[in-house]
């Protein structure tokens, strides 16, 4: 990625990459991230959302999965705190992204607020941008960056789920669900391609194998289960691995 001249002022080099953050959301990942967001308005107006409760659940909660999994714990008669806290277990995935990614966006002079806000903007789809392009980006207009393309997803995907929500009666319920299982096989692509750990590999075929075995045997701790087999095998296969290698 070519850079601004260094002898371009301040407020132009923001401007600069504040543009090219918005353009990175309109690339292919953050396109299909749209599409699966299609799948969940059909979703949350034929669980009886209004239109402002799902716009307003769109950007405050963010992250595709935890929405799905507060639209089910709702529909389910689940209470507010069972509710919350099945929301917060699956979201305690994103932790490992913030934790590996503000450290990529701090700069010398970078506020603790800052990162912050930032935070509730990772998701996977934005996660894999930024790693992937932050290297060319210069530290200090990371948080630039990074705050365009998180807030135009927002936004932008807020304005999507509120105009398929006023059509939503005029699709097929086939191409609703069609166009939300894009968002899975478009994060397991995409994953596995950036992974730089044989354990990553691991984790993501353990999950694929025994995903389907634990739903069969423990039925609503299936994802819970796993998850925590599937990283401990990955983990021990890594150790293993590394054991071998030569010093």
């Amino acid at each position: 990625m070519d850079e601004p001249p260094s002898n371009s002022p301040p407020s132009g080099r923001t401007a600069y990459w504040y543009g090219r953050g918005m353009l990175a959301a309109f690339s292919i990942p953050g396109l299909i991230l749209s599409s699966a967001f299609i799948g969940f308005a059909g979703l949350a107006k034929e669980a009886g959302f209004s239109l402002t409760q799902t716009v307003f659940m769109t950007g405050i909660v963010w992250a595709l999965p935890a929405k799905v999994v507060l639209v089910g714990a709702i529909l389910s008669g689940a209470s507010l705190p069972a509710a919350a806290f099945a929301v917060a277990l699956s979201s305690v995935r994103l932790m490992p992204m913030v934790v590996a990614l503000m450290p990529e966006l701090r700069g010398p002079h970078t506020r603790k607020w800052v990162l912050y806000l930032l935070s509730h903007c990772v998701a996977v789809t934005s996660w894999v941008l930024a790693m992937e392009r932050l290297p060319r980006v210069p530290r200090t207009m990371r948080t630039t960056y990074y705050g365009a393309l998180g807030s135009t997803l927002v936004l932008f995907n807020m304005g999507v789920v509120a105009v398929v929500y006023a059509v939503a009666d005029r699709l097929p319920d086939s191409v609703l669900a069609a166009l939300f299982l894009l968002t899975p096989m478009y994060f397991l692509t995409s994953l596995w391609g950036s992974a730089r750990e044989s354990a990553a590999h691991f984790a993501m075929a353990f999950g694929l194998v025994l995903g389907p075995v634990m739903h069969v045997l423990v039925p609503g701790f299936d994802l819970l289960v796993a998850g925590i087999a599937g990283g401990a095998g990955a983990y021990v296969m890594h150790r293993l691995r590394a054991r071998r290698r030569p010093a």
